[in-house]
């Protein structure tokens, strides 16, 4: 069976092996594709594997041989998924690889925003301890999280797990989503959306990105925050209208906003967070641990050899 891989890199730029998945057929990696290469570098490929590019019912159609679409991700908008059901193409996705590691960058943007580790050590560096008149000395205001309140607006798996963090600091939560499933976690209480922005002190992105939710963080909803408020986004870029968030920081509105994620990537020159106060951005990283990207890349093995085995799992195209 020939396997393509289109854009491999993101996920192993070289330190994972793609061994395994060399072992289930005949193997062709391409680092990156332009979308006007990817038909050409599919062929008769049965089994294709990609994580950015876009795979329509056009490219279906001139790739009638491509029977598997692995998505090297959780997300899957990339792909046509009604196209692929109709043509009996499966589409496996990669769930719950990285939620340990989103979680530890939605706390590493928000320790930061609070406390400025690096900006204080680069202070240290340049010399202002060792000039400094006192003991100690701060650049920012320094933000000390227990007793605040964390509004969570997405309570899935990721949610869940930001917000047993949260009530380790010491934060109350309040977690908002549309289907309110399961057993909260101690020190959680569920809350609608206009009772999140009211009350938060830090709002933390968890949702999906749907019709409903994009631009869900916009100038009307961001005048019913809190003065003062960290606005955190680990989720999707599209969430936020970028430029009344960065209208809002400028205004002091809004204290300070830690992304991974901007609505388009790479970060446009000219996006208005580069240039807003107080935000903190980094580059779409929080599931790119190690750890991380080789359990997608066992998960994106075992997903290929199931559906060999015509045991299909993770198919989001039924």
């Amino acid at each position: 069976m020939k396997i393509v891989v289109l854009d491999g890199h993101a996920a192993n730029p070289g330190d994972i092996s793609w061994e395994p998945l060399r072992r289930l057929g005949e193997l062709t990696v391409y680092e990156r594709t332009p979308a006007d290469q990817v038909v050409e570098r599919i062929g008769e490929a049965e089994a294709v594997l990609t994580n950015k590019c876009r795979i329509d019912g056009a490219v279906m159609a001139a790739c009638p041989n491509m029977k598997y679409v692995g998505e090297l991700a959780t997300g899957y908008n990339n792909i046509d998924v009604e196209a692929a059901r109709d043509r009996g193409v499966a589409v496996c996705n990669i769930p719950a690889y990285s939620t340990d590691d989103v979680v530890q960058m939605t706390f590493a943007l928000l320790l930061d925003i609070c406390l400025g580790a690096a900006q204080h050590s680069a202070a240290v560096h340049a010399g202002k301890w060792s000039a400094c008149p006192d003991f100690c000395f701060w650049e920012k205001p320094l933000i000390e999280l227990s007793g605040k309140t964390m509004g969570i607006v997405g309570f899935g798996r990721i949610g869940r797990a930001v917000a047993r963090v949260a009530v380790a600091m010491g934060m109350k939560v309040l977690a908002c989503s549309r289907r309110r499933a399961g057993e909260l976690p101690e020190g959680c209480r569920w809350a609608a959306l206009d009772e999140v922005l009211a009350e938060s002190d830090v709002i933390s992105l968890h949702c999906p990105l749907n019709e409903d939710s994009r631009g869900m963080i916009n100038r009307d909803s961001i005048a019913r925050m809190k003065d003062g408020v960290i606005l955190l986004n680990t989720g999707r870029g599209p969430l936020i209208v970028e430029r009344d968030l960065a209208d809002a920081l400028n205004a002091g509105k809004v204290y300070a906003a830690g992304v991974d994620v901007v609505s388009e990537e790479p970060i446009r020159a000219d996006n208005p967070l580069l240039t807003a106060r107080n935000c903190v951005i980094t580059p779409h990283i929080a599931w790119a641990p190690t750890a991380a990207r080789q359990r997608l890349m066992d998960i994106a093995v075992g997903n290929l050899a199931a559906w060999m085995d015509g045991k299909t799992v993770n198919n989001v195209a039924i």
